[in-house]
């Protein structure tokens, strides 16, 4: 598994959590550890959704992959 692969899945659990975190509790973990509107949050959240956009990509590849080697 290639280390991208490994970073990508650890940002989809990190905004998964976040955001089911949102949704239940209406608390923003990555806004309670880094401060509301702070830069680095910013990152975090443009990298989880970096992340969710290179999952789908990946996902789209070994689906067509699957379909053309079986």
């Amino acid at each position: 598994m290639k280390s991208i692969d490994v970073v990508a899945a650890v940002l989809l659990v990190v905004g998964g959590l976040n955001w089911g975190l949102v949704g239940l509790f209406q608390f923003d973990l990555v806004a309670a550890i880094f401060g509301a509107g702070a830069p680095i949050a910013r990152v975090v959240y443009i990298l989880v959704g970096l992340s969710a956009l290179y999952q789908a990509i990946l996902w789209k590849t070994i689906q067509r992959r699957w379909h053309t080697t079986g």
